[in-house]
């Protein structure tokens, strides 16, 4: 699917030069994958304290099984 952009060229050199991508195409898809990637992050860690467990709830055993 093909998109116009209209992105700084200057943040995008710098892009490419960091991340050592060959293309400007591939700059934006990494970076776009790292954004839905930190905003998953974000999402789980919003969940911390408010999954409440059984109080005699022993998660112990589930370790070994492999």
């Amino acid at each position: 699917m093909a998109n116009n952009l209209e992105i700084d060229n200057q943040l995008i050199q710098e892009a490419l030069k960091f991340g050592g991508h060959r293309t400007k195409s591939e700059v934006v898809e990494v970076a776009l994958q790292e954004y839905v990637q930190r905003r998953k992050q974000l999402k789980i860690t919003e969940l911390f304290g408010t999954i409440e467990y059984e109080d005699d709830y022993d998660y112990k055993p589930q370790r070994n099984q492999s």
